[in-house]
């Protein structure tokens, strides 16, 4: 029998021209979710959305069916609709950065603290570990379900301007950049002098060419999927934060599984997340020679001269993440601040 979730599902689960795919087998589903994330229809995260669904569509013999929408399926509140919406039940499936998260659930913006995490390998092995565990702890508390391997890579972010390089944090005076919600990021780039302007990932793009803002920051892979290399001249290596997106589920319809569909649908997700992290890597990894073709400058950049304005940070987001969460960052990264 066709479980139908909530009064609300069905406006949640219309199909998005050219953003949405229904995974959808032979015979009628007995199960039926939507799978939301804010990526870009070409990028890694949503074609392994795509593989993963078709999976799980496969080895429950036709019993679930899920519709995956990139860019959130063009919700104009971007991210934080959506996780409104996952909480409520509107949507049974989501993924979505800590930072953003962390706007209901403090400590998962952890997994951004700026200057923490050296390498993406560092940042999966902390958030497959006990942090991620007890990040997830934190979420159930407040309607999400975190799996237990639930960090779909984004990469370490770097600097794309338009006017000038970012070479020390006195380049960042007065450069209106964009960062996604969450008040880590506004605190972050307040410190280096920025003025930090919010909005969803698919607007970043009308942000840089009407000027709203003069640069944005994310991982290579973001400029590609958004075309954002279009706008912008300078590439700044400042692997300032990792990000990634955390795979979720509404509770309620996650508890209310039977168990050969959760453990089918928990096992996919570890096994692509883990093959989205290596696409994405090796996306990221290709693209500083392509945009060089294209004429983007790029630059490394020394993170000694960064961190040293952000003991102030530190501090802050110790006393927000509490003692526990933040020693078991410290455990992973070594003493911050």
């Amino acid at each position: 029998m066709l479980k139908n979730w909530t009064r609300r599902s069905v406006l949640a689960g219309a199909a998005a021209a050219g953003s949405a795919l229904i995974v959808r087998p032979s015979l009628a589903a007995e199960y039926k979710f939507s799978q939301y994330h804010n990526q870009a229809a070409s990028g890694p995260l949503h074609k392994n959305l795509l593989a993963m669904w078709a999976a799980v569509s496969a080895e429950t013999n036709g019993r679930v069916e899920t519709t995956v929408y990139a860019e959130n399926n063009k919700l104009p509140g971007g991210d934080p609709v959506a996780l409104k919406m996952l909480i409520a039940g509107d949507i049974q499936f989501f993924t979505l950065m800590g930072g953003i998260i962390g706007t209901v659930v403090p400590v998962a913006e952890a997994q951004q603290l700026p200057f923490a995490f050296r390498s993406v390998a560092e940042a999966h092995k902390a958030i497959d570990g006990p942090l991620g565990k007890y990040i997830g702890e934190e979420m159930a508390a407040k309607g999400m379900h975190l799996f237990p391997v639930a960090g779909f890579d984004n990469g370490m972010r770097q600097v794309a301007s338009i006017s000038r390089p970012i070479v020390s944090p006195e380049d960042f005076a007065g450069m209106k950049i964009r960062v996604p919600p969450g008040q880590m990021m506004l605190d972050t780039f307040g410190a280096f002098g920025a003025e930090p302007v919010t909005t969803s990932a698919n607007q970043i793009y009308d942000a840089l060419k009407t000027g709203k803002v003069d640069a944005q920051e994310n991982p290579l892979a973001i400029l590609e999927g958004f075309k954002l290399y279009e706008l912008v001249k300078y590439v700044s290596l400042t692997n300032h934060m990792w990000s990634g997106f955390n795979a979720m589920a509404h509770p309620a319809t996650w508890k209310a599984l039977p168990d050969d569909i959760t453990s089918t649908i928990e096992r996919n997700f570890t096994k692509y997340v883990r093959q989205q992290r290596q696409d994405q890597a090796a996306l990221n990894a290709s693209l500083r020679d392509d945009f060089v073709k294209r004429g983007l400058v790029f630059n490394d950049v020394d993170p000694a001269a960064f961190r040293a304005k952000l003991p102030g940070v530190y501090a802050i987001w110790k006393e927000k993440l509490g003692s526990k969460c933040w020693s078991l960052v410290e455990a992973e990264v070594g003493k911050l601040g």
